[in-house]
């Protein structure tokens, strides 16, 4: 028998996975736009150095956020796997953007069950992992499901708020 918390048991479904620094992820397929190959990007002055810039993707310019920078992890050299997948993230006010996040390698979606998924481990108090869903087992991976809403802190939202404002209704139409 599983141990699957009832917040975890809310999370089956498909995942977009993809690799950082060696370690798997996965995104709800839900989030994702789409995934792009690496483009042109333009850096913003005075952003954090996670905020890799801008692209402009299709005449919209929008955000690019370095997950390995914003994680912690060391900044790597980009090649012919690395990518940006587009996703749609909520804000504060209910609103949402869009925003690419920078990624070593995608891999492929998984359909990963509810007894496919464990609650996060707690770490203590001390440790923030709010951005973490749940962890899933695919195949002989271990994929740590983020939360893309959550993966940045209100001040680093706050940061690309000002690259990237809420769509007006006539852009929304367009």
């Amino acid at each position: 028998m599983s141990s699957v918390t009832p917040e975890a048991a809310a999370l089956p479904g498909k995942y977009l996975t993809f690799s950082l620094a060696e370690e798997n992820y996965g995104l709800e397929i839900l989030k994702v736009q789409e995934i792009v190959g690496l483009l042109p990007v333009t850096r913003v002055p005075r952003m954090p150095s996670f905020v890799a810039g801008v692209v402009n993707l299709r005449g919209r310019v929008i955000p690019v956020v370095d997950l390995r920078l914003a994680f912690g992890l060391p900044e790597a050299d980009m090649d012919e796997r690395t990518c940006i997948i587009v996703v749609s993230v909520e804000r504060a006010a209910g609103e949402s953007a869009v925003m690419g996040v920078l990624v070593d390698e995608v891999s492929d979606v998984a359909a990963l069950a509810a007894d496919a998924i464990e609650a996060t481990p707690e770490f203590g108090a001390a440790i923030d992992t709010s951005f973490i869903k749940g962890v899933g087992r695919a195949e002989e991976r271990v994929l740590l499901l983020l939360d893309i809403d959550k993966a940045l802190s209100e001040s680093e939202i706050r940061s690309l708020e000002r690259m990237n404002p809420p769509a007006t209704p006539a852009e929304e139409v367009s």
